[in-house]
């Protein structure tokens, strides 16, 4: 039996790929491949019509998956670097999420405030993408270190929605700005 096994593995059931194209039998072979695909009937409007969708939906692909990835180490010492600056002001819960989120988009081609409003989003639900995107414009644009300062210094607790919710998006900010310096491919991806 395996005998019979060992045969029926090694006896090809068609001829193999012609990998030399100086053989002379490669001809046949490629034009009997040729023969079984036919365009018959098919405009070459058509074709290319078709095949310029085709290569417009790889492109889309392409732009989607041109991503750059993120290393773990830096997306440790981001989440360190907000624990450190932030964490006596905010929960732990809240600086993990947007550094999570903002491990996720910092290589997206948003602007610096899409991606400021796209890290506190799904945090900050009772506002508007509209009414974040008016308080991140001018974080996006503020100077390096003045994060803690867009808020008045407070417990979490202690401070409004509003106030929680511009010192979320200054995390935000600060967040991507870490992850641009220690990933610099990653800045060319998304203006400011």
């Amino acid at each position: 039996m395996q005998t019979e096994l060992l045969e029926a593995l090694l006896q090809p059931e068609e001829a193999p790929y012609p990998w030399n194209p100086a053989d002379p039998n490669v001809e046949a072979y490629w034009t009997e491949l040729e023969q079984g695909f036919e365009l018959e009937g098919w405009l070459d409007e058509e074709i290319s019509r078709g095949s310029q969708a085709l290569y417009a939906k790889f492109d889309q692909c392409w732009a989607n998956a041109n991503v750059a990835v993120v290393p773990k180490a830096a997306a440790i010492a981001v989440t360190s670097s907000l624990s450190e600056r932030f964490a006596a002001r905010v929960p732990q819960a809240w600086l993990d999420a947007i550094a999570h989120k903002a491990q996720q988009v910092v290589s997206s081609p948003l602007s610096i405030a899409d991606q400021m409003v796209q890290c506190v989003q799904e945090l900050l639900p009772e506002w508007g993408e509209d009414v974040l995107q008016v308080w991140a414009r001018p974080l996006a644009s503020a100077m390096r270190g003045s994060e803690a300062e867009i808020v008045r210094p407070a417990e979490w607790d202690e401070l409004s929605e509003s106030e929680r919710a511009r010192l979320s998006l200054a995390i935000s900010r600060y967040a991507l700005r870490q992850f641009n310096d220690l990933n610099p491919s990653a800045q060319n991806k998304s203006p400011e």
